[in-house]
């Protein structure tokens, strides 16, 4: 019970730490320096700072003007604690590579959190941020898993490009109105870590949340349908990938076609 207790609050530190990167970013103000209030300004203490109980404890008011403080820091503090709690035990550190798969996979939890947090305000992914996680994801074709090297076969090295090439075509085509090109590079990320299965997996479970969640978003806010409402998707392909990732959620089976391409190009 210990270690996952001390998972999720390694998690939550971190958490907080991501929350702050986020907002930040792009902004000019570099992610050293006090904490400060948003609304008045007043530097936060170190008791204010304590990630999840401090917003319990302050009922989620800034302690100085009683501002309310924004959902953002309890719920990215508790994503990125249960993330890292699902990680250390999908992936247990019982060995020297299962060491690298944890520590790959908390590394990519860190840019994805805040490739999230940064779509969801500004409806844009940085590029930053998804050049790291598309590095880190190829590295992962040839490090870890049951050994520390292994070469990936073409399919494997093929799932990134395969699986980006539709959100690419959709922003092309579109001149970026339905799709976003962050999209198409984040799915060359989630391709590689995933592979073709997974990855088709993962995009299959973020269109299906993803219309759920905003049809009742829209109608909760609206009352209606607005075709124009422009949605962060990456958010949801994430989410997705998480689902496959950890829990080995598979809503298609693409065992078959892909078997199929490999006697017909005799890969």
């Amino acid at each position: 019970m210990f270690p996952l207790i001390f998972s999720f609050a390694v998690g939550a530190i971190i958490g907080s730490f991501l929350n702050v990167l986020s907002l930040r970013f792009n902004t000019g103000v570099g992610i050293g320096g006090r904490s400060k209030c948003l609304s008045c300004g007043a530097h936060l203490k170190w008791k204010e700072l304590i990630p999840l109980l401090s917003f319990v404890v302050q009922r989620g008011s800034c302690h100085t003007c009683k501002s309310k403080i924004s959902w953002q820091y309890p719920l990215v503090e508790f994503s990125a604690g249960i993330i890292f709690t699902l990680i250390l035990l999908r992936f247990p550190l019982d060995s020297g590579s299962g060491l690298f798969s944890s520590g790959l996979y908390l590394f990519v939890t860190c840019l994805l959190i805040v490739i999230s947090v940064y779509d969801i305000k500004h409806k844009i992914i940085p590029d930053q941020f998804s050049y790291i996680f598309i590095a880190v994801a190829f590295i992962h074709l040839f490090i870890g898993g049951s050994t520390w090297f292994h070469l990936p076969n073409v399919w494997d090295i093929l799932a990134g490009p395969i699986l980006a090439l539709p959100f690419f075509l959709l922003w092309l085509f579109s001149k970026g109105i339905w799709m976003g090109l962050g999209d198409a590079k984040l799915m060359v990320g989630i391709g590689w870590l995933l592979g073709l299965n997974g990855g088709i997996n993962a995009v299959v479970l973020a269109f299906w949340i993803a219309t759920g969640v905003s049809l009742i978003w829209m109608f909760s806010t609206y009352r209606k349908f607005k075709s124009k409402t422009e949605i962060p998707f990456g958010p949801y392909l994430i989410l997705g990938m998480y689902i496959v990732l950890l829990f080995g959620v598979k809503v298609l089976d693409v065992g078959t076609i892909t078997s199929l391409f490999k006697s017909y190009f005799g890969i």
